[in-house]
């Protein structure tokens, strides 16, 4: 990667994030892949609260992103993938950022920090589950250095989706 990265914060989701979260990503564009539009606001407050709980249960979880000025743009970090179908019981790596800070390398900054996080946790490799259209996360899979390993189709909207994959050999040396 050859640009200057933005410097960013990550720092587990407050309640009242759930509110920040549900106005950015209440836009078409942002929600293009996710199913169109916003959840309810429930949903945000129910995920939240779950990733509260995932930072002290396993030490980490989808952390809000701070812009330079602690402003809240997004999220990025980690989860346990909890569906039925994919990569069951594997830890999967996402992002989602508010329209207007999109292609400035907030996600690429935020997902560094994140493999960071998941591999002092002990985590030995993550997925990221991209559909398959979705060109701005796919190129971010690329420059964390993931390889695409999986074609899908989602049960519900019977979409074509990429499982990627990261290896994290631990960081002491053995």
């Amino acid at each position: 990667m050859n640009r200057v990265l933005p410097a960013v914060r990550l720092r587990v989701p407050t309640h009242e994030d759930a509110f920040v979260w549900h106005r950015i990503f209440d836009d078409p564009d942002v929600m293009e892949f996710q199913g169109g539009r916003a959840a309810e606001l429930s949903v945000y407050e129910e995920l939240t609260a779950r990733q509260r709980r995932h930072d002290a249960e396993l030490g980490f979880c989808l952390w809000t992103v701070l812009d330079e000025s602690g402003r809240a743009i997004g999220f990025t970090g980690a989860q346990p993938w909890e569906r039925d179908w994919g990569p069951a019981g594997e830890i999967e790596i996402g992002w989602r950022l508010g329209r207007e800070h999109w292609g400035r390398g907030y996600v690429t900054a935020a997902a560094l920090q994140t493999l960071d996080r998941v591999r002092a946790a002990g985590v030995p490799g993550v997925v990221a589950m991209v559909d398959a259209r979705n060109s701005r996360s796919i190129a971010v899979t690329r420059r964390l250095g993931m390889r695409l390993t999986e074609t899908f189709t989602t049960p519900a909207a019977r979409r074509t989706g990429h499982c990627y994959r990261l290896d994290l050999p631990s960081a002491d040396p053995e």
